[in-house]
């Protein structure tokens, strides 16, 4: 008999199970109440019951353990600088949703070699997320594969859903049974209205095919995730984070009867993917919100040791500290703009 499945796929891997891998490398007490706590608090910020500004901010992508280690410790000082004015969680990115090909994050390829051991790259992840949320820093991250929340979502803090998958079904059941709160990005040629429906559709209950804590199929229940939020990133027509863009953004999301809550990314579209203009963008947000701005609750900056990005090569060694994803913004000026921003709201909330 003729074979009708599986005529292009040429191997089939195990893959070790999300609890196995718990119980490798298991949550400790110090990293579930960072996660308890910042969920808490991102929560009570879009509430409205906690006024401070959420920043998201660390990498494009993380390649590097050591690099997300050594970013990690510095932005925790820095966090603890600003806390009474800005709730600041690291930017941890371990998927890239690619529009044609290329790298597709440290979990698909964490050797960097096309060889696609995601076994090692969901160890990786997990211990990264592990050392990062042990020192009260917390996580924020986009999900991208429907099975990886599997072996990783109690580490994270904070969820995207990014500009390529907002308008995915599967993506937007998967937010429905997230355990964080979750921002919906507008779509790359720059419309709302696929953030305001994945919104919608994930306040709803929703029953899925996925896989539970020892990887079997399984339809998964949920009862629907209250807390979403727009990500204004810009588009192909350009940037969407003035004031005329924000107020119109405010007026699509009370039409369709959302609370209007909306972060800011000040890289991509918004920034012409220059890094340094991230600047210019939280800039005018800052003067948005002493402008009595009531909506915006969050900003996302893009930022690595060093600044730029770099094109990986097999076998030409790559620089400590620089993005092999997007162009990112320096460690000295991103503390430089926090910093000021700091400064800026504090004065304003005098």
């Amino acid at each position: 008999m003729l074979q009708t499945n599986d005529l292009n796929v040429t191997k089939t891997i195990p893959l070790v199970s999300p609890q196995e891998l718990k119980r490798e490398m298991p949550m400790t007490e110090t990293a579930v109440q960072t996660v308890i706590d910042a969920r808490s608090i991102i929560q009570n910020i879009l509430d409205g019951k906690d006024k401070r500004l959420l920043m998201v901010v660390g990498p494009c992508s993380i390649h590097d353990p050591k690099i997300a280690q050594e970013y990690a410790g510095r932005l925790k000082i820095l966090a603890d600088r600003v806390a009474d004015h800005l709730y600041v969680i690291m930017r941890v990115y371990f998927e890239k949703p690619r529009t044609i090909v290329g790298w597709k994050g440290m979990i698909n390829d964490p050797d960097l070699n096309g060889a696609g051991d995601i076994a090692k790259g969901l160890s990786m992840a997990r211990k990264i997320l592990l050392e990062i949320n042990e020192i009260g820093l917390p996580a924020g991250s986009e999900m991208l594969d429907p099975i990886t929340p599997q072996y990783l979502a109690e580490l994270i803090s904070w969820a995207a859903i990014g500009a390529r998958t907002t308008e995915s079904q599967i993506h937007r059941e998967m937010a429905s049974g997230l355990s964080m709160p979750v921002g919906y990005k507008n779509g790359t040629n720059g419309n709302l209205d696929v953030a305001l429906n994945a919104m919608q559709s994930a306040y709803q209950p929703h029953r899925f095919i996925g896989i539970d804590q020892e990887s079997r199929t399984s339809i998964l229940q949920t009862k629907g995730n209250p807390y979403g939020h727009v990500v204004l990133r810009g588009g192909a027509d350009g940037p969407n984070y003035d004031a005329d863009s924000v107020r119109e953004a405010e007026n699509e999301i009370a039409k369709v009867g959302l609370r209007p809550l909306i972060m800011i990314d000040c890289n991509h579209a918004n920034s012409g993917k220059n890094p340094f203009k991230q600047e210019d963008v939280l800039q005018n947000l800052i003067g948005q919100i002493r402008e009595k701005n009531q909506s915006i609750m969050g900003v996302m900056i893009e930022s690595n040791l060093k600044a730029g990005n770099q094109t990986y090569r097999a076998g030409v060694p790559l620089q400590y500290g620089v993005s092999i994803t997007d162009k990112c913004l320096d460690w000295e000026n991103t503390e430089r703009i926090i910093l000021n921003a700091h400064q800026q709201l504090s004065e304003h909330f005098v």
